[in-house]
């Protein structure tokens, strides 16, 4: 049996014990929301810089994202250059979607599809 927390109405935590004040709705292990939640693929939260330029180049922006690390300081220019990670929710990586107008369901499908490159 699964103990649940919720968060705008969807699970997000499950626990074997009652967690007062936290986690007090009690489901089956077989509900179908507590399995949608175990079975939920991981959120992907960073990606390897060979993802994450092939990802740009299959999407048509390594140009437009080139173009725009080269009018920013130098320290952005060697983190783009030589980061050998992309993480997602850095400051970095969110002034450069922001400027290329994404929004972060389009990040996150971005970061998704390059996951699985």
């Amino acid at each position: 049996m699964a103990f649940v927390s919720r968060s705008n109405g969807a699970i997000d935590s499950v626990f074997e014990q009652l967690q007062e004040g936290r986690a007090e709705e009690f489901l089956s292990d077989d509900d179908p929301a507590v399995l949608a939640f175990r079975n939920a693929p991981p959120m992907v939260t960073s990606v390897s810089a060979r993802q994450f330029r092939l990802m740009l180049r299959r999407a048509g922006l390594l140009d437009q994202v080139k173009a725009w690390v080269a009018q920013q300081d130098g320290e952005t220019q060697d983190a783009f250059e030589y980061s050998g990670t992309f993480v997602k929710d850095s400051p970095t990586m969110m002034a450069g979607f922001a400027a290329m107008g994404f929004t972060s369901q389009q990040i996150d499908a971005f970061f998704e599809a390059a996951a699985q490159l």
